[in-house]
Parts: C-alpha cells; sequence; structure tokens
C-alpha cells in the first residue's frame, strides 16, 4: 500500500468512514483527493468491522460503539449477529452501566441494519436488547470502578432506569 492510500485509510477509519464527519473536521475534500475506490473502503469498513467484533468487552463499550456508528454508514448483518450474540453469552454478570450502554448501542446497530438483516434476527437481536434493559431496571445498581453515572449524564439509579424504559420503548417501534 502506497503512502497515499495509507493516509487515505488512517483518514477513513479516524472518522469511520463518515463523511459527515470528515466535512465536519475539514477533511473532506483531502480525502476525496485520494480518490479511494468505493471497494476499496468497503474493504476497510470490513476491516474495521472484524477489528471492532474482536475487540468487545464486558468491561467497557468502546467498541459496540464504534460499531454502532460503523452500521450508520455501512450496514452489514454480521454486526448485528455477532454484537447480539456477544452480549447474550457476556453482559448478564456487566455492571449496570455496561449493559445501558451495549443495550443502547445494540438498539441504534439494529435499527441503521434494520433494512437488511432478517426477521429473525431482528426478533433475536431486540430481544437480547430487552432482555440487557430489564436486568438493568430489575437489578440493584452495580457501577465498576471507572464507570460514573456522572459521565452519562445520569444522577442515579432512576436516571438509568428512565433511560432503559426509553430504549425499550425504541425497541418496540423497531419491532413493529
Amino acid at each position: 500500500m502506497n503512502d497515499l492510500t495509507q493516509q487515505a485509510k488512517e483518514c477513513f477509519a479516524r472518522y469511520l468512514g463518515s463523511f459527515v464527519q470528515m466535512h465536519r473536521e475539514g477533511v473532506l475534500e483531502q480525502y476525496k483527493q485520494y480518490e479511494i475506490p468505493r471497494e476499496m473502503e468497503l474493504q476497510w469498513f470490513q476491516e474495521m468491522v472484524t477489528g471492532y467484533l474482536q475487540q468487545l468487552s464486558i468491561r467497557d463499550w468502546e467498541a459496540v460503539s464504534a460499531l454502532d456508528a460503523l452500521s450508520r454508514q455501512f450496514q452489514a448483518p454480521v454486526i448485528v449477529e455477532n454484537t447480539a450474540s456477544f452480549a447474550a453469552r457476556n453482559l448478564l454478570s456487566a455492571d449496570s452501566i455496561v449493559r445501558l450502554m451495549y443495550a443502547e448501542n445494540l438498539v441504534g446497530i439494529i435499527r441503521s441494519n434494520k433494512g437488511v438483516i432478517p426477521r429473525d434476527l431482528l426478533f433475536s437481536a431486540c430481544r437480547t436488547a430487552v432482555q440487557l434493559l430489564e436486568s438493568v431496571i430489575a437489578e440493584p445498581l452495580v457501577i465498576d470502578p471507572g464507570h460514573e453515572l456522572q459521565s452519562l449524564g445520569l444522577k442515579d439509579k432512576r436516571g438509568l432506569n428512565s433511560r432503559s424504559k426509553k430504549s425499550i420503548e425504541e425497541i418496540e417501534v423497531l419491532i413493529n
């Protein structure tokens, strides 16, 4: 890969493929000058998706947030399937904040990919998100060190429950 292509790839990855974000930061015109074919961008997208799916963790929500952002630009059923599968297998033991953030990002991923996923995957992923959200509501507030309610604009368990209920309502809209 030549230097210009590498620079273009780094820019593409930094903004998760979002031309809107590139424009806001004033780098879109520069990126367009690289004249990257759409096929190469799709390859880069696949590489980012694979990387972020491997980084999914019960300790934080950075990878799932990146997958949510990527889903707004590029749709792929594998993102929904693997994120929901990871969440179903691993997140019921995570702290309340991580469960909420995963569920909210999973809802965003589902929303972005709704047009390209089969109906059974839609229902399965929504069921996983609802289970996470209901566990946040039903169980006592558990916060691991380094996670704070204030960083999410929340004051207490009531605020956490309110966001959970709002996401459940959004899931109901997605299913109908």
